[in-house]
């Protein structure tokens, strides 16, 4: 190999496994359900994922962007099933996030980071950069298949930074604010409202 090309390869390095992300992911998880956030440190997660903290440090620069990434993750299983219609697909994603919110690791987590992102503008930006904004897929997909449906009057009239804050910042603040469970009742109740305003939207126009 010529000077040049082993510079090239040496510039490199060795390409990134994903088996330790997830497994530095996976630890992340373990111990803040076991510890919460206060407690949770980068070494320890290290430790129990069985890699050395160069390598954690490598691709997460500080324990707020380790714990960004384990909840951004987590969020990234959320799906919107075809249901049938624009209820039941509220339904079943307010039932999957609500279930995410109940688990001790994104509870603590949000908390965490919401609480430290108070004090921190950059923080503050970079949670809405690498959380809340990519979950908005899930009411740009909802809005289209309302429109193919015809099931609503306006769809590409729906605000979706502002259907997205109901939905999220209400089951948010009931579960970890106010600390009430997503009970069946309450959530049908909460779709029901929901759904109700979307399917309604721009019918007064068409009327």
């Amino acid at each position: 190999m010529s000077d040049n090309g082993t510079a090239a390869a040496s510039r490199k390095g060795r390409p990134r496994s994903s088996t330790a992300d997830d497994a530095i992911l996976s630890a992340t998880r373990a111990l803040l359900a076991e510890r919460g956030w206060a407690t949770l440190t980068v070494g320890d997660v290290a430790v129990r994922a069985g890699v050395a903290k160069t390598t954690l440090y490598r691709r997460w620069a500080s324990k707020h962007e380790l714990v960004m990434a384990a909840v951004a993750d987590m969020l990234g299983t959320l799906e919107l099933p075809e249901d049938g219609d624009l209820a039941s697909d509220l339904d079943s994603v307010v039932r999957q996030f609500a279930d995410l919110l109940a688990r001790p690791e994104m509870s603590s987590a949000l908390m965490g980071l919401i609480a430290d992102s108070t004090r921190d503008p950059e923080l503050r930006r970079r949670v809405r950069e690498a959380i809340v904004e990519p979950q908005k897929r899930l009411v740009v997909e909802g809005r289209a298949r309302a429109r193919e449906r015809g099931e609503t009057a306006a769809a590409d009239a729906i605000d979706v930074d502002l259907v997205f804050d109901v939905i999220a910042g209400t089951v948010v603040h009931h579960m970890l604010v106010s600390a009430e469970p997503a009970a069946d009742e309450w959530v049908g109740r909460f779709v029901a409202f929901v759904a109700s305003g979307l399917i309604g939207l721009g019918s007064e126009e068409i009327a």
